[in-house]
């Protein structure tokens, strides 16, 4: 019986000790951009110009959400932050750009692919790395389905 109850414990113990070091960092921007590069797929794959207009505005309407919960729930560092807001800088820079607000001319229907991957290409390579805790990824990932 105490055989049974040292292995189970270990196990326990091992478990919780893979979980904690998961759990210590976890990068926004990788999420990001899965998110992101599923929307471009959409985009190719729609036939509409307003469904690709509406599937790029939700996505960055998304995005935009969840950078303003993680900017309330976390706990970043000064740099962090900075990055984070530059970050949503650029994604509302992208947004305001297929919209053709503050200033920017609109996208036209035939170059919304082209756009979903010039959006894309910014979101790769945005040299932010930014670490969360992973509930507070959690969240993120149930904004971004949920939303």
């Amino acid at each position: 019986m105490k055989t049974i109850r040292l292995i189970t414990t270990s196990i326990i113990l091992l478990f919780a000790l893979q979980s904690m070091a998961f759990a210590q960092t976890t990068n926004v921007t990788e999420t990001f951009k899965k998110h992101f590069n599923e929307t471009v797929q959409q985009v190719h794959q729609s036939e509409s110009a307003d469904d690709k207009r509406v599937i790029l505005n939700e996505s960055f309407s998304k995005i935009l959400t969840a950078i303003d919960r993680i900017d309330s729930v976390a706990d970043l560092s000064e740099d962090e932050i900075a990055q984070l807001h530059s970050y949503k800088l650029g994604i509302v820079e992208k947004q305001n750009e297929l919209n053709g607000l503050d200033g920017f001319d609109e996208i036209l229907d035939e170059d919304l692919d082209d756009f979903s991957d010039y959006s894309q290409q910014f979101i790769e390579q945005a040299n932010r790395t930014i670490t969360i805790g992973v509930s507070t990824l959690v969240l993120i990932l149930l904004i971004l389905l949920i939303i």
